[in-house]
């Protein structure tokens, strides 16, 4: 523990980062925290916080991501009017605690939209915290509900903020890998788990960037509809290059019982689907990024309770998608989803979105 410059105590931690196939570690990170005392902030409106939040989010988010953030600091803002709040260097965990009663007793917030909000507020906090404008270590203090797994099962979804995240620190640190493979594949093609643990390398064409889903009942791996849901589906040039990659360095060099090559691989042949789900539960898990976890024992064969599951990945991935403005015929072809359900089960945009997006267009008529 060393003292920092203006009064801050700097703690270094050594966090395991990446191990190699015989289990022994690779490299370790020294992760650096801090604490800020209150005398060591400067002063900021918390109007003026929300515009440079987005105005920062907009250099490296999409749009829609930072639309998103926009109407969630919308119920913030409104409550610092309420309550008089015209400093962020004021607020406490006390006042997180408030805000949150406050926004339970709103219209109809049902418990997965309560966790999402609370969730985006978090990041907004923890950049706040980056510039001195609450305690650097305030957002660990905001609860973030619980949600039933029967509320789960219909609703968990991977926002887009939160996978660019976890895609950049891949990209950076863990460039090609299994980890990085799965959730990069999952989340640009939308593709269900059981597509995704079919693909064989032949199936994967670098040439023409695209990748062939191919039911093979009579080979061990199928598609959830069938002949219906076999077709091609377009990768960018970026995940082309990362596949390209894992395949020349990483990928086991195997074959899976029915004599296939498989792209997704162990050391002793396709990689199973209990295998994928850990991985996207370990990889989606806060402490994956070393931020706090409420409740994870950090036990890699146990589900994170802040973790999500691979279809949580595809919920998301659609929903981008269509926030992003893409037609939904096109969407459904891509994901191999039906207009119908597609409209109940994976459109997950809020109602305010929605309006907007109408607005866009209208606005041309």
């Amino acid at each position: 523990m060393l003292m920092g410059r203006g009064g801050k105590v700097a703690r270094y931690d050594l966090t395991l980062r990446h191990r190699s196939r015989d289990g022994e570690p690779l490299y370790w990170r020294s992760v650096r925290t801090m604490s800020t005392d209150k005398d060591d902030l400067e002063p900021l409106d918390p109007e003026m916080g929300a515009e440079l939040f987005l105005e920062q989010k907009a250099t490296d988010c999409t749009d829609a991501t930072v639309q998103n953030h926009r109407y969630r600091l919308k119920h913030f803002l409104a409550w610092c009017d309420e309550e008089g709040i015209d400093n962020m260097n004021d607020l406490s965990g006390r006042d997180l605690q408030r805000y949150r009663l406050w926004l339970a007793d709103g219209d109809e917030v049902n418990p997965v939209t309560m966790k999402n909000m609370m969730s985006g507020f978090r990041v907004f906090l923890k950049w706040a915290g980056s510039i001195e404008a609450v305690s650097e270590n305030l957002y660990t203090k905001l609860m973030i509900p619980r949600v039933r797994r029967s509320q789960q099962s219909s609703e968990d979804i991977l926002e887009a903020e939160r996978a660019e995240e976890l895609l950049t620190y891949l990209s950076r640190y863990e460039y090609a890998s299994m980890e990085h493979v799965l959730l990069a594949l999952l989340w640009e093609t939308g593709m269900r788990m059981g597509a995704a643990y079919s693909i064989d390398l032949t199936d994967v064409h670098f040439d023409e960037e695209r990748i062939e889903l191919v039911h093979r009942s009579d080979l061990g791996t199928t598609l959830k509809n069938g002949k219906s849901g076999e077709r091609f589906v377009a990768i960018s040039s970026e995940l082309t290059e990362m596949l390209e990659d894992h395949v020349d360095a990483i990928r086991h060099d195997v074959t899976d019982d029915n004599g296939r090559d498989p792209l997704l691989t162990t050391a002793q042949g396709r990689m199973t689907r209990g295998s994928i789900r850990r991985k996207i539960n370990q990889v989606t898990a806060p402490c994956y990024l070393n931020e706090s976890c409420p409740d994870c024992e950090q036990d890699t064969q146990r589900k994170c309770p802040e973790a999500v599951s691979p279809h949580a990945i595809r919920r998301g991935s659609i929903t981008h998608y269509l926030t992003e403005d893409v037609p939904v015929e096109v969407v459904s072809d891509r994901m191999d989803v039906s207009r119908k359900v597609l409209d109940k089960h994976y459109d997950k945009r809020s109602a305010e979105v929605k309006l907007e997006q109408r607005r866009g267009y209208l606005d041309e008529v």
